[in-house]
């Protein structure tokens, strides 16, 4: 059963990335008469948009209707806890619907106290027609008598506007404010009404856009100061490093034409000194290579997915996004294998089973740790956030059964293809000693300050992805998330590139992780943060909601860490062996 619906979700995916169809609701196009669902999904506080839970844990009752032509949930969408339930409401295409009652329900003291604590806390309800969300609020408290008073809204006023065959606009009145009292009978009642509409189907999403949120001069101009910090960064390094490295190159030529007695005495110093060393293994190889290949998956995945998002936008589509990166990270598993094993081989690593396991499922494991602990917490809840149980053994058996055998064979190919050690200098068989020097020069002061100015290109955009997804925002501006990404790899590489430079010259050859952790410190910044986010730009409250946040943010800025650290190691490895093989070395 969970192998059948792996292959569903697989082609489903493959399918919303080759055509603009929708599986869901059959293809948008419908008959008069057709069948209409109205969707209920959730319900939850206004101020904590995770804090979801189904629409029906609160005592509303449900329409007539009780069979649907079809039903469709997606992998994606059971892990982002979108449950659909049918709201038995009759709507057919393009035929009205006078008001009409549907249901009553009793309200006894348990369903009384439900609804008040609704009310109080500003429960919005979350539905979908032909895949567009419709928002409308559960009630809301009047204290004009002195007392406070609690109302619930019992009227739906749906109207649907279409286009030809396809429903391109939904508005959701909520009318009739009932009074809640303990053993009052509210019934509820429903209205459709159509009306034509001159809005294009491609456009019928751009009622919940926000031009002038995401459009605001403060993004355009955050964008355009990050690329003039590119263009001054790069221009500076390319400066410093030239300049510097002619003198170096000078030097240590006339260093050459010394004899041997005048070497020795000779005042030696700088990045030629470690030649022996510079090529020596990095600590911990399996480890290394493991978050190196991740990185390089991770960085593959993101780019990927921007770019069909900016082709595809997948902002339509219920779940899209987290399909797309699925089926994208799962295909790109040998990419990991490849960077990863073959790194591995090159350090002389003999445990390669291992280190291709702990590459497969270093990212799967954190992921789902991760979820699996705030899955607790939901369930607690009761929450929609909650896993299933069928969801946890999809995903499981990708990681088996799909992501596992590409890594092997990424993995094979990177240990025959890529794994012949090619350093430019000979390794000494005993590490030269590293020499004392300034307390700014040490690595954990350069691996602090490598992620300042990475973060500082990015603090904006930040802001604004922060805010699409723990606020009622639909990013949609691609184009900007694909500048952005493109600047932090240039400005990354540029600033671990000089931080490795001042590292070497003080004759330490720790490099690789020093590279490594000064870009990846860019996430601790971004974790950082999160913290001045969540406690000054939101309302959020609760051990749900807080434990939901952090633990995501955590899962986050790692992955954003991992992939930094691999884009600043790889583009220092290259300065590196390009230094060290342009000087004569004796």
């Amino acid at each position: 059963m969970e192998c059948r619906r792996i292959v569903s979700f697989l082609a489903a995916t493959c399918l919303l990335l080759l055509i603009d169809v929708a599986a869901d609701e059959h293809n948008h196009v419908y008959e008069l008469g057709n069948e209409v669902v109205l969707w209920m999904s959730t319900v939850g506080p206004y101020h904590n948009r995770q804090e979801t839970y189904s629409y029906y844990s609160l005592p509303f009752c449900k329409g007539p209707k009780e069979v649907i032509n079809h039903y469709h949930e997606t992998l994606s969408e059971a892990l982002q806890g979108m449950e659909l339930k049918i709201s038995g409401l009759n709507i057919e295409f393009r035929q009205p619907v006078k008001r009409k009652e549907y249901c009553k329900i009793d309200l006894n003291e348990e369903s009384y106290k439900a609804f008040v604590y609704a009310v109080r806390n500003q429960y919005w309800y979350q539905m979908y027609i032909d895949n567009l969300p419709i928002w409308g609020v559960v009630g809301e408290p009047d204290d004009t008598n002195g007392e406070i008073s609690y109302y619930i809204w019992t009227h739906k006023k749906l109207d649907i506007g279409y286009n030809g065959k396809q429903i391109v606009d939904v508005n959701l009145t909520s009318e009739s404010k009932i009074e809640l009292k303990p053993g009052k009978k509210i019934p509820f009642s429903y209205e459709v009404n159509w009306k034509k509409s001159n809005i294009k189907f491609e456009d019928r999403f751009d009622k919940y856009l926000d031009p002038n949120f995401f459009q605001h001069r403060i993004h355009w101009f955050s964008i355009f100061n990050s690329f003039m910090m590119v263009m001054f960064l790069v221009g500076l390094v390319s400066m410093i490093l030239m300049r510097t490295l002619r003198k170096d190159y000078a030097r240590y030529s006339k260093d050459e034409e010394m004899d041997d007695m005048e070497r020795d005495l000779g005042d030696e110093y700088g990045w030629k000194q470690v030649h022996g060393d510079v090529f020596r293994p990095a600590n911990s190889p399996m480890l290394f290579s493991a978050l190196i290949g991740a990185g390089f998956q991770i960085t593959f995945v993101v780019l990927n997915v921007i770019l069909i998002a900016i082709i595809g936008e997948l902002y339509t589509e219920r779940g899209s996004m987290l399909s797309v990166a699925i089926l994208v990270y799962a295909l790109t598993s040998p990419i990991n294998g490849y960077a990863g094993g073959g790194l591995y081989a090159r350090m002389g690593g003999r445990l390669w089973i291992k280190q291709m396991l702990l590459s497969a499922f270093l990212i799967p494991a954190l992921v789902c740790g991760t979820a699996f602990f705030i899955n607790f917490i939901a369930m607690y809840y009761h929450a929609s956030r909650a896993i299933p149980f069928g969801s946890m053994v999809a995903v499981t058996c990708i990681c088996i059964f799909v992501i596992l055998p590409l890594t092997v064979v990424g993995t094979i190919l990177g240990r025959n293809l890529a794994g012949t050690p090619n350093a430019p200098c000979r390794v000494n068989a005993v590490p030269r000693p590293i020499p004392e020097k300034k307390w700014f020069m040490e690595p954990f002061v350069i691996i602090m300050l490598g992620g300042i100015l990475p973060f500082g290109s990015i603090f904006i955009e930040m802001y604004f992805i922060f805010t699409s997804f723990w606020a009622y925002k639909i990013y949609y501006v691609y184009g900007f998330m694909l500048l952005v990404f493109v600047i932090l790899i240039i400005v990354t590489v540029c600033v671990t590139i000089v931080c490795t430079y001042f590292l070497l010259n003080a004759e330490d050859y720790r490099w690789q992780w020093t590279s490594f952790l000064a870009a990846a410190s860019t996430a601790s910044y971004v974790y950082l943060y999160s913290f001045y986010y969540f406690f000054f730009k939101t309302k959020m409250y609760g051990l749900f909601q807080t434990a939901f946040y952090f633990g995501y943010m955590a899962l986050f800025s790692l992955a954003l860490g991992i992939m930094c650290g691999t884009v600043g190691y790889v583009g220092t490895n290259a300065f590196v062996r390009k230094i060290y093989s342009t000087v004569k070395i004796d």
